[in-house]
């Protein structure tokens, strides 16, 4: 009675950490879409990547973790850097360009695509239920970006190459060995946002803006809500159950619907809102599929035990 006691109560715990990471992230957003109109997208991931990799630094360090051993920095690690650079560049991008209702909407066949590639590159085992999970989920972002249409944007696609960056970063965090701790894994993935907002800055025509008092409180804010963000999550994932805990990551959508509408007048039509609901349902209903795969396949490992 107590053991469920203290899983209920801890349950709880992680669902309003997550409900608040989830919130946090989508301020951070806010933020950096407010911003994108005034500072150029480089100078954002410059600050943002600069201010975050030294926190987790300074975290790694504390805690007698080195930076610069020769295993912390292999072909899994750089890949790993490499498309968190592509992620951010992409995302941030979408930002500025496209209403953030939609960007977040997209955004949500993030957890799909991560099982279409664990399945083609990882070899894990997906069935034909949770393939057409994933194939009905992609039918939703199609209502949602409705290419080959008037309403279609073509700066949409970046939230899709976001998508796509954010896959293969975690499929590629999945081969990462154990002993790499967490907040250096971090200060790696915020260090290449730095280089890909100095690439960005070297190539582009947009230059240095001086940042002005009201912008200076929206990129500190901006880097509170990131970090706030990640520690919430985090924390959520290790205090409560996952199975419970991880599919209130689409509150997010429902923040960043709230914050378009109310903040940046955006107005949410019906196809975007029926895309999004099919997401939802396919990314919920492959996450819980899998959980009883798992459940299933501990049970016939103990009864074989």
């Amino acid at each position: 009675m107590s053991l469920t006691l203290n899983s209920s109560i801890n349950n709880r715990k992680g669902i309003l950490l997550m409900l608040a990471a989830m919130a946090g992230f989508t301020i951070e957003d806010a933020f950096i879409k407010q911003l994108s109109s005034t500072i150029s997208i480089g100078q954002i991931l410059i600050t943002i990547g600069l201010c975050s990799s030294v926190f987790f630094a300074i975290v790694a360090l504390t805690s007698g973790h080195s930076l610069l051993s020769s295993n912390l920095w292999t072909r899994a690690t750089l890949t790993r850097m490499f498309a968190e650079a592509i992620a951010a560049v992409a995302f941030v991008t979408s930002l500025s360009l496209v209403p953030i209702s939609t960007v977040a909407a997209v955004f949500q066949i993030t957890p799909l695509t991560i099982t279409m590639g664990a399945a083609l590159f990882l070899g894990e085992r997906v069935g034909w239920r949770r393939w057409l999970a994933v194939f009905v989920g992609f039918i939703g972002v199609l209502l949602i970006i409705r290419p080959g249409f008037g309403g279609f944007n073509p700066s949409v696609l970046w939230v899709l190459v976001a998508v796509l960056g954010v896959a293969v970063r975690d499929l590629v965090t999945r081969v990462i060995p154990f002993n790499v701790e967490s907040s250096i894994i971090s200060f790696q993935a915020f260090s290449s946002i730095v280089i890909a907002g100095t690439i960005i800055l070297l190539v582009s025509p947009q230059d240095i803006a001086p940042i002005a008092d009201k912008e200076l409180v929206y990129l500190g804010c901006t880097i509170v809500f990131s970090i706030s963000g990640y520690y919430a999550i985090v924390s959520a994932m290790r205090v409560g159950n996952a199975s419970v805990v991880a599919s209130f990551r689409y509150s997010r959508l429902i923040f960043s619907l709230l914050v378009g509408v109310f903040i940046f007048n955006e107005s949410v039509d019906m196809l975007t809102l029926i895309g999004s609901v099919i997401i939802i349902g396919s990314g919920l209903y492959t996450y819980l599929r899998e959980h009883r795969t798992l459940m299933e396949s501990r049970k016939i490992s103990e009864m074989i035990l």
